[in-house]
């Protein structure tokens, strides 16, 4: 027994040298067979580790002198958990982790993981369960010789316990509602610890919290009156803003405003670079017409028609009888 024990010590203490990240998974409802699947599926890009906690503490512990961020660890060793050590990419562990979880029927005593339904509709029990049916307040009637639920029914909610006429009920409908495998708890990655759920943000997400974050910093930063190098900025800007105020109101001129207090002195070149400005935002429509015009084709000019020429006057008739 101590053998084992100390090849135990030996074979976490060098998990925890060679990988710099952890993977902490519960582990409950998952058999022995179904664990050599996860094994085999997870061979080459994580190493899975169990074993009884206190053992686990106990080699973490004796690691420290060593390796003093592997103490982040020892909080999260309770209940029934497993590790999983790889140095490859979180988010690919956890998929193929998700992806090896299995069906299987309500078992009596466990906990319900999800809520679980039955669909109205016909069912293969024959009229002798009707009692049975009866005993769970569910409405049925006989169709075709087998019974027929009339609504949909909630049988489990999320987090009870399943009941023994629950169990019985869903394995006689042939239902199987629930997954079992491994589920990701913690993730420890070289001395920081924190929910699986932060594997799912992507890039954009972390940099809005991020600037959310040092906003807020920010605002608390010049309500305090306590200076950091995310107010400094806004420190610096309302300083000069009072500056520029001071010199407004004083004899004393600093360059950025000299312009702005000769215009305050003379008010009628502040009404006309007023004007200007005005003009200047109304002058700039002309020139979308203008190239709108050279895109037009010009108007071809109408061609005159030809006149037509008066038909000359012939000579003859009774004209020459007057020469």
């Amino acid at each position: 027994m101590a053998e084992r024990k100390q090849g135990y010590f030996t074979k976490l203490i060098k998990l925890l040298e060679d990988y710099q990240k952890v993977l902490i998974v519960h582990c409950d409802n998952v058999g022995s067979n179904h664990m050599q699947s996860i094994r085999a599926n997870l061979r080459g890009k994580a190493e899975l580790l169990m074993g009884k906690n206190t053992m686990m503490r106990k080699a973490i512990k004796g690691h420290l002198a060593k390796n003093t961020k592997l103490e982040a660890l020892l909080p999260h060793l309770k209940g029934n958990v497993g590790l999983v050590f790889t140095n490859d990419d979180l988010k690919k562990i956890c998929v193929d982790i998700d992806n090896n979880k299995k069906r299987a029927q309500a078992r009596i005593g466990s906990i319900a993981p999800i809520d679980v339904f039955i669909p109205a509709g016909v069912t293969t029990l024959d009229p002798s369960f009707t009692g049975f049916m009866q005993a769970l307040n569910i409405s049925t009637r006989i169709s075709k010789g087998c019974i027929e639920i009339l609504t949909d029914i909630h049988l489990i909610k999320k987090g009870d316990k399943v009941g023994s006429s629950e169990a019985a009920l869903l394995e006689k409908l042939d239902i199987s509602p629930f997954f079992y495998g491994l589920i990701p708890l913690t993730i420890y990655d070289d001395g920081e610890c924190y929910p699986p759920k932060v594997l799912d943000l992507n890039s954009e997400e972390i940099l809005k919290k991020v600037t959310l974050g040092v906003q807020r910093l920010s605002a608390l930063s010049l309500q305090i009156h306590f200076p950091i190098t995310a107010s400094v900025p806004h420190l610096m800007a309302r300083a000069f803003q009072n500056l520029c105020c001071i010199s407004v109101a004083s004899d004393y001129t600093i360059d950025k405003v000299a312009e702005l207090k000769e215009l305050l002195d003379n008010p009628e070149a502040l009404a006309a670079a007023a004007a200007a400005s005005a003009t200047q935002t109304v002058v700039e429509a002309p020139h979308v017409a203008v190239a709108e015009e050279k895109k037009a084709p010009a108007a071809e000019p109408k061609k005159e028609e030809p006149k037509e020429e008066a038909e000359e006057e012939e000579d003859g008739g009774f004209g020459g009888l007057f020469d």
